[in-house]
């Protein structure tokens, strides 16, 4: 087996950067991205990309400070399908939480979907602990361009930064 090593950065994901995150969700997913990249400008949320050399993103995900007083509550973290189980969302997620210290916030919140074992299996070695769960809901759109509302149940999980 060949291995190649990427040097990545992370920086702010920007509205030109949204045409090449079509691996990160449908278009009305990317429409909401958009609407979150203008929380960005008002400090309420940070929205990371992670990007391969060429500066195309190949990781994203936000921040948001208005969720819980005291805490970075990370969402919407994907990887490009293509290169996960590579440690990119593991940086991805260190990097989050530097933004939310870097905020004087010692506390990183997230959720996840119960049936997704392979983040929370991430989240855990990571040293996020379950709290609690709750239902969520969001639209998402199907192929043909409808949406339809996706219900769930999430464990919300913590981790005391540094």
């Amino acid at each position: 087996m060949t291995s190649v090593a990427l040097k990545l950065s992370v920086r702010d994901l920007t509205h030109e950067d949204l045409v090449s995150c079509g691996w990160a969700g449908s278009e009305h997913h990317l429409a909401g991205v958009a609407g979150q990249l203008e929380r960005a400008r008002t400090g309420e949320v940070d929205y990371l990309a992670v990007c391969a050399p060429a500066g195309i993103p190949v990781a994203k995900g936000g921040v948001d400070y208005q969720v819980k007083d005291g805490a970075g509550t990370l969402w919407q973290l994907a990887v490009h399908p293509a290169l996960q189980s590579c440690g990119i969302g593991t940086f991805l997620i260190a990097s989050a939480e530097l933004r939310i210290s870097n905020r004087g916030l010692r506390q990183a919140e997230l959720t996840v979907e119960e049936d997704n074992h392979r983040a929370r299996a991430l989240y855990e070695r990571l040293g996020y602990v379950a709290y609690d769960r709750q239902p969520d809901s969001w639209d998402e759109q199907a192929a043909d361009g409808s949406l339809r509302r996706h219900e769930t149940i999430c464990t919300l999980m913590r981790k005391e930064l540094a």
